[in-house]
């Protein structure tokens, strides 16, 4: 059975130029989700979410765009918009953990209210012939509250049900619950992808053999801590290519270069990439002494060397 991986929209991380320069880098994704358009009652699209999706922007990746909302008009609105660019398919995140998104009942927030759940959906598929996927976690307070929900789901069309093996109040934190993942594929006829700690080839092999049926996987803060995870999954390897490092560095130096092009002064960039750094430091031997070397860097030229000692260091050793 051949493997699809799917790369988890990260807000904040994987707008278009971290998409692209991923792709150029190392590859091994099929299809990226991007980071999800959320309106706040407003009906109007953020620039930089109309930057993030023009087709011009993503010429060489596929691409699904994502809402988050728990409100059928905004559900409407982004749907039109979408279509009007191109996009068949509108991927609805119910799996958004952070308390200033649940709190709201948007995100993983919404997957006890099934009604309302069922009452945007009935509103969407009448209305609008857009494909709609979800993105759902297993609940917020407990893993129970999804399997409320799956059998609405089971009426409309839906392209597929991603879920992350989590409840939103575990925000990342503790393990994936792989037993309550197996009662969503027992409770459900929808297709399912497979989200959540796939952070090595060994890692995807342990999950490949627990979950036979599922084909498509989607890979999230594993594939910012590793970018080669993806390409070494599809080639079935656990080597690193030789010039890794190099390869790391190339990709960093675009980025950077793209991200300190797009942000306002040296504050931003360095938040920018403190950011990322927190997901890169895992690729080293020392995360905590590489993440501390990044943090401690307070000027765009300290930043340079740090980054220079951190790349020399990582070939050397």
């Amino acid at each position: 059975m051949s493997q699809t991986l799917l790369s988890s929209p990260l807000q904040g991380f994987t707008d278009y130029k971290f998409r692209n320069a991923f792709n150029h880098f190392f590859g091994g994704i099929d299809t990226f989700y991007s980071p999800y358009i959320r309106l706040n009652g407003k009906m109007v699209i953020k620039n930089s979410y109309q930057k993030d999706l023009l087709l011009e922007n993503n010429s060489e990746l596929e691409v699904i765009p994502q809402i988050i909302t728990n409100d059928a008009e905004e559900f409407l609105f982004v749907s039109k918009y979408v279509r009007a660019l191109g996009y068949k398919e509108l991927n609805w995140n119910l799996g958004c953990p952070y308390p200033m998104v649940t709190k709201r009942g948007m995100g993983s927030g919404l997957i006890s209210d099934a009604e309302k759940i069922n009452s945007i959906l009935h509103k969407v598929h009448n209305e609008s012939d857009i494909l709609v996927s979800m993105k759902m976690r297993m609940g917020y307070e407990n893993p129970e509250e999804i399997l409320g929900v799956l059998p609405i789901l089971d009426t409309y069309p839906l392209k597929n049900i991603a879920i992350h093996a989590r409840i939103g109040k575990q925000l990342y934190k503790g393990g994936t619950d792989l037993e309550a993942f197996q009662k969503c594929l027992d409770n459900s006829k929808h297709k399912m992808y497979y989200n959540g700690d796939i952070t090595s080839v060994v890692a995807f092999h342990k999950l490949q053999e627990r979950f036979p049926s599922i084909d498509h996987w989607m890979i999230g803060r594993g594939l910012i801590g590793d970018p080669f995870l993806p390409s070494m999954i599809k080639a079935d390897t656990t080597e690193y290519p030789k010039e890794r490092f190099d390869v790391f560095r190339e990709f960093h130096d675009r980025i950077y270069q793209e991200y300190d092009a797009a942000l306002s002064g040296p504050t931003p960039i360095k938040m920018k990439m403190l950011g990322f750094w927190e997901f890169f430091s895992q690729s080293f031997s020392n995360p905590q002494k590489t993440y501390k070397k990044i943090k401690k860097a307070n000027s765009p030229k300290n930043y340079g060397v740090a980054v220079r000692e951190i790349f020399k260091e990582a070939k050397n050793s």
